[in-house]
């Protein structure tokens, strides 16, 4: 367990979205004097001073400030992830240095892009997407023992989707990921959500278009390729569907007037 800080917002340095495991399936490196948050869409070994932990899609991990950090890969991994320094305030909250999200991992994949487009670094709406975050995580404990564990797969599955909504999607592929047959993974999620992956994947997809048409600035064949539907007439098909108007629609109801770009 760890002592974190969480009292007043966080000094909040860099909010991003890392690629490794291309050109080499290990990275050792130390901050010396910021935090790190990461959340994971991958599988791979986290070694922390020596600790080796296993870390999975749907897992989130806090490193402390001057903490030799050294991850292993396997093959191409992506990870959200903060760089911070908490305010030394108040009493802290003890958090484990790795833990699985579960359920709550979509809400923190959402808070973590959220943060990141309200970048850059000082912004009163990133730091405050940021701390929601890390509140969200150090409750994690007390709140997975009130809910019921979501199925290791389904978890799996969800926070894949979170992690790249504007990446193809196929339930064959998702099902591999997750470790589980295709039919098995359909009744499953099922079993879960109450939607099949396809209807959940469309949903969050158009849920983070909305998000953006309506706070940001992003034309609109940048918001439907940021959402995985870069087909203009599909993307238009697909919000009428689901948010009951054309994208410019949506925007211009919702803000009031077409922003620029």
């Amino acid at each position: 367990m760890i002592a974190l800080h969480l009292a007043e917002p966080p000094d909040v340095v860099n909010v991003g979205a890392g690629i490794h495991g291309v050109r080499g399936l290990r990275d050792v490196f130390r901050l010396p004097d910021l935090w790190q948050l990461h959340l994971y869409s991958y599988s791979a070994d986290l070694t922390l001073d020596g600790t080796t932990y296993a870390v999975a899609p749907g897992y989130v991990s806090l490193t402390p400030a001057g903490t030799q950090v050294q991850f292993d890969y396997r093959g191409r991994s992506e990870h959200l992830y903060v760089h911070f320094r908490p305010a030394v305030a108040g009493e802290p909250s003890y958090v484990p240095v790795v833990q699985d999200a579960g359920s709550a991992a979509p809400v923190l994949a959402e808070l973590l892009r959220s943060a990141l487009e309200a970048s850059p670094s000082g912004s009163a709406r990133m730091t405050a997407e940021v701390w929601t975050a890390l509140w969200r995580i150090a409750e994690l404990g007390s709140a997975s023992s009130a809910e019921p564990a979501i199925h290791p797969a389904v978890s799996a599955v969800i926070a894949y989707v979170e992690a790249n909504l504007a990446q193809p999607l196929t339930v064959p592929a998702l099902a591999q990921l997750a470790g589980v047959s295709h039919n098995h993974l359909t009744r499953l999620f099922h079993a879960e959500t109450g939607q099949t992956v396809i209807a959940y994947i469309r949903h969050r997809r158009m849920t983070r278009a909305r998000h953006l048409l309506v706070s940001s600035t992003l034309s609109i064949p940048a918001v439907a390729a940021s959402v995985g539907i870069p087909d203009l007439q599909a993307f238009n098909k697909t919000c009428r569907r689901e948010l009951g108007a054309s994208p410019r629609a949506v925007r211009n109801t919702v803000a009031g007037t077409t922003p620029a770009g």
